[in-house]
């Protein structure tokens, strides 16, 4: 059975951290290329950070970019994203998807999201 479960959110003081996690099981999670996402209300969906499969590589939307890293285990089938130095514009909803291409087949998986609350 798939699951992707993300775990970690919560309220968090301005200038704070969080670290979330993603864990994944039922496909063979490394590789898969993982994002994190985020959706405040009555906003778009937002991509925030991207890890390749087997952690080849990462990326930032530049409203996280010094602040945020994703990093992954893949022993333990399971994506971080450690976020310091938190703001109010971080609060959001945050999910995560694990997406697979070969050829044009594209399988992708999400978790039912985190919420992350910055306020004082």
């Amino acid at each position: 059975q798939v699951q992707v479960v993300e775990s970690g959110g919560g309220l968090v003081q301005p200038g704070g951290s969080l670290r979330l996690s993603c864990a994944a099981s039922g496909f063979t999670f490394s590789s898969y290329t993982i994002r994190w996402y985020r959706q405040a209300p009555g906003k778009e969906r937002e991509l925030v950070a991207t890890i390749t499969s087997a952690g080849g590589s990462t990326n930032y939307a530049n409203s996280v970019k010094g602040r945020f890293t994703i990093s992954s285990d893949n022993a333990k089938s399971t994506v971080y994203l450690q976020m310091n130095s938190l703001k109010p514009e971080d609060t959001a909803v945050y999910s995560c998807n694990a997406q697979r291409v070969v050829g044009v087949a594209r399988t992708s998986y999400w978790g039912q999201g985190t919420q992350v609350t910055v306020s004082s």
